[in-house]
């Protein structure tokens, strides 16, 4: 076989050989240190964003490089026929974080949901019998790509092309407690939902709708799922984020921080789901091998600190304090939204016009040197490194500043 070999490395490209599903065109990184990324050009970007909250830890980290390569050396793949220390180790790690029994490990956020739906229609079938599979999910929700998360996904640009999806998946009002009553009944197998919506606007949870959810499922007997994949593994400054809100999920689903960048997802789920399941009802070639989860207790035992975990929350607060005065500042800032270090701020109104101008910021922060994400139509995402310093989020807050004043 002869590969092509006409294209060229430089900092941006048009030129790639990946689906028009990703935007072009593409800026190219080599390397990473601390809070910062690096183009071929050697030019310096704050990464506001970490690869969509997945870099908690920064780059560069030779303390990760180095369980990674000694693991790697030892034994990269068994498969899920077998298992590894390294595996063992961290499934102890995260059935101790909460009442549960069992987790199941996978490749990415969207992974994890699907096995959480899998795992709530199997012990509603088991226990309340066949026709009650249905699924809550919320309005303004993102939980994954695959066909069941993105049939939980009510974004019409996302689901229309892949229909029909997954039957039975009806949505509700995110925080509408009485919408919440209405819709909910024996005839639903789970619900699923974000403590904080990443990806739709970064709304956070209410604890009157947490508190109803909580005791509507129990009574019902439908599975709670707290989809923590953006939210988990202290992006707010706690390990999981409902604890924050006063969510008690059945089910936890994890991914994007876990293995310090490397793809590794979980799902935790309690005992009265995993005595009903039998060997062969779900599985994974790769999830949970022995290198990502070498990598992954190395990061739990640096995140899941207690003084950590305090400066977690105290850099979540110092961010939003930040974001109010450029809120006060300039006209075109609004509300700020979040929790912790996954914060946002609304630019403009939640039309086409507010859209434009969001995206007009992200672009003009990266011409100079901050790497910004969006959630929802307008609203500016603000997720760095877990390991960032108050100097850097002035920086970074200092240059979106800058870009109001000229827009």
């Amino acid at each position: 076989m002869e590969y092509r070999k006409e294209y060229e490395i430089t900092t941006e490209t048009y030129d790639v050989p990946f689906p028009n599903n990703y935007a072009v065109p593409f800026h190219i990184f080599e390397r990473g240190e601390g809070c910062y990324l690096f183009d071929k050009n050697d030019k310096k970007f704050l990464d506001f964003g970490s690869g969509i909250a997945v870099n908690a830890l920064g780059y560069g980290r030779e303390d990760l490089a180095s369980v990674a390569f000694k693991q790697m050396k030892k034994l990269i793949h068994v498969s899920n026929l077998y298992t590894t220390e390294p595996s063992l180790e961290l499934g102890f790690k995260l059935i101790s974080s909460g009442n549960f029994d069992a987790v199941h490990f996978g490749n990415s956020g969207s992974e994890a949901n699907e096995a959480a739906i899998k795992y709530a229609r199997l012990y509603s079938k088991r226990i309340k019998g066949d026709g009650k599979y249905k699924i809550l999910a919320f309005t303004n929700a993102f939980h994954g790509r695959t066909l069941g998360a993105l049939s939980c996904t009510p974004t019409e640009k996302y689901q229309e092309p892949f229909g029909p999806l997954l039957p039975g998946v009806e949505f509700s009002d995110f925080n509408d407690v009485e919408a919440l009553e209405k819709v909910l009944s024996p005839d639903f197998a789970a619900v699923i939902v974000e403590p904080v919506q990443g990806e739709g606007g970064l709304d956070v949870m209410t604890e009157e709708f947490a508190t109803r959810l909580n005791s509507l499922c129990r009574e019902l007997d439908i599975i709670l799922i707290a989809d923590e994949i953006q939210t988990g593994i202290a992006r707010t400054g706690f390990p999981y984020a409902s604890a924050v809100v006063g969510l008690e999920p059945d089910i936890i689903t994890l991914s994007k921080p876990l293995a310090g960048g490397l793809p590794l997802s979980a799902t935790l789920i309690p005992k009265k789901i995993n005595k009903l399941v039998k060997a062969g009802e779900h599985g994974t070639t790769f999830g949970g091998g022995p290198v990502t989860c070498a990598v992954a207790n190395k990061v739990l035992d640096i995140i899941f600190t207690p003084s950590f975990l305090a400066d977690v929350q105290s850099k979540g607060d110092y961010l939003a304090k930040g974001l109010e005065k450029l809120s006060e500042k300039h006209a075109a800032a609004g509300k700020v939204k979040g929790l912790g270090l996954l914060r946002g701020i609304e630019i403009g109104k939640p039309d086409e016009e507010g859209m434009k101008l969001c995206g007009e910021i992200i672009k003009k922060a990266m011409d100079n040197g901050l790497l910004l994400l969006r959630s929802g139509k307008n609203i500016l995402r603000i997720a760095p490194p877990l390991v960032i310093t108050e100097s850097e989020i002035d920086k970074g807050l200092e240059i979106i500043s800058n870009i109001l004043e000229e827009v």
